[in-house]
């Protein structure tokens, strides 16, 4: 299974402030992944604006293809440059990623180094260094392995607890060592490792945040990929060809509908084992079907999770645990990088919504309304109606 990029990030506003003074863009291109850093000088108004110009010009000439010093020209040519502390009004971080290789280029200009974990082991990357109209940039390259892992952070990251619970404020390698910590106790997700060093620095701040804090994460694990068949097929001859794709697909399967779920046990020669114990009082049960991992109704359960993943925002831990359908589902879809959907055209008067056209399904069109909450996550998601 190819190695999967999971990316993922936080910030913390500085005390008082409603807008960040670090900005963080992921570009996604159809051969490379650009993530861009940027921390404005100060924070408040003035730096969020002057950290999202230099993130949005960077990624903007970086997913044009234009040269790499060409674009580092532009930009550290075009921001201003503080008079008093003789230091750029807003400083930069480029992750260039290869999904192909997974290969890896960081360009830093003045920001803190990067943070290379080398199977949970923190690794200082060789640098080299480029002048760029008088200004040095820090270069570094290598590959992800699977379980490796690259940070980005921001100096509130780096200096948080200065003069509160550290003299000199939290420190790159304590930091990389913090990491280590997390790893030591088996690491699934970037998310767990930026919420980690996202809370410690909160911590260290004592909760008065004293500069903008932002880390981004790469984490190189396997593809968590699943697949949801919902709804039977149009034509009744095509419903063993759709629940024979669904049986054959390397990840996690999921079937949503009670006339679905029976089509897929008709072809396994079984029947759905109801577990009455996940009836909720708006939530019908949960079946169970041999390799299949998850069996839920339709309609309900499906507008539910809708309304979870549009709730939480892709943080799971916003939903209130459970174990009924509209709960297992979103968490299916939450923990999965790809989804694939197989849709049946097969319109079910009941659930028709008069609002839509003949031809589109309730069901269609929550689908797709979930497709796109997912996307907004970066999953990568696609439907095929049959």
């Amino acid at each position: 299974m190819k190695t999967f990029l999971d990316i993922h990030q936080q910030s913390l506003n500085h005390q008082g402030e409603q807008l960040c003074g670090d900005q963080a863009k992921v570009v996604r291109g159809k051969d490379n992944i650009t993530i861009v850093l940027s921390d404005g000088l100060g924070s408040g108004v003035k730096a969020n604006i002057l950290a999202t110009l230099t993130t949005e010009i960077l990624a903007t000439m970086l997913r044009e293809g234009m040269n790499l010093k060409d674009v580092l020209e532009t930009v550290v040519s075009t921001l201003p440059t503080c008079q008093v502390r003789k230091i750029a009004y807003a400083t930069f971080t480029i992750l260039q990623l290869r999904p192909e290789d997974n290969h890896f280029t960081v360009i830093n200009f003045d920001n803190p180094p990067p943070l290379f974990l080398k199977q949970g082991v923190l690794t200082p990357l060789d640098v080299s260094y480029e002048e760029i109209l008088g200004k040095e940039v820090a270069i570094s390259d290598g590959y992800l392995e699977l379980g490796d892992f690259i940070g980005l952070i921001s100096d509130g990251v780096l200096y948080a607890g200065l003069g509160q619970a550290m003299n000199f404020g939290w420190g790159w390698e304590n930091i990389g060592h913090y990491i280590e910590e997390i790893f030591a106790q088996r690491v699934f997700s970037a998310r767990t490792v930026v919420n980690g060093v996202i809370s410690k620095t909160r911590m260290l701040y004592q909760n008065e945040i004293g500069d903008d804090a932002t880390f981004v994460g790469v984490f190189a694990r396997n593809r968590h990929a699943l697949m949801v068949f919902t709804g039977p097929p149009q034509d009744e001859c095509h419903d063993f060809i759709y629940v024979d794709k669904l049986l054959d697909f390397e990840g996690r399967k999921a079937v949503c509908g009670g006339t679905t779920g029976n089509i897929v046990a008709s072809f396994l020669n079984t029947s759905i084992e109801t577990d009455i114990s996940t009836l909720r009082e708006n939530i019908p049960p949960i079946g169970r079907l041999p390799g299949i991992d998850l069996v839920t109704e339709g309609i309900i359960t499906i507008a539910l999770t809708l309304d979870h993943l549009r709730n939480c925002r892709g943080d799971i831990s916003k939903v209130e645990p459970d174990n009924n359908g509209a709960y297992l589902l979103t968490r299916e879809l939450l923990m999965a990088d790809e989804v694939n959907f197989l849709v049946g055209n097969q319109v079910n008067p009941v659930h028709h919504n008069p609002a839509l056209p003949n031809n589109v399904s309730v069901r269609r069109y929550l689908v797709e309304q979930i497709a796109d909450e997912l996307r907004k996550l970066n999953k990568d998601v696609s439907i095929e109606f049959c």
